[in-house]
């Protein structure tokens, strides 16, 4: 949906990446919508995107901050994050 799309683009986010043994929490807040996913590192799982596409996604990690999120669906996607302590 591209009102979605275009609301989405013009908030900034809070992003927040949790650990609970191998399972992976990422959290995006912002005024417009919050929506959270959990993951293990290198197997696929589904996920729907904040603009509401439905996606076959994997996630892995380059170094120690850097998150990788790899999604397949109409339109594949590669978004990477890079987290900094308190920021």
């Amino acid at each position: 949906n591209m009102i979605l799309r275009k609301m989405g683009n013009s908030v900034t986010p809070t992003v927040e990446l949790k650990k609970d043994g191998d399972v992976y929490t990422f959290t995006t807040s912002s005024t417009f919508k919050t929506s959270s996913f959990s993951f293990k590192v290198g197997e696929e799982f589904d996920e729907e995107t904040l603009d509401g596409r439905k996606v076959k996604t994997v996630c892995t990690f380059e170094g120690d901050n850097k998150l990788v999120q790899q999604q397949k669906g109409d339109k594949p996607t590669t978004i990477v994050r890079e987290f900094k302590d308190n920021e």
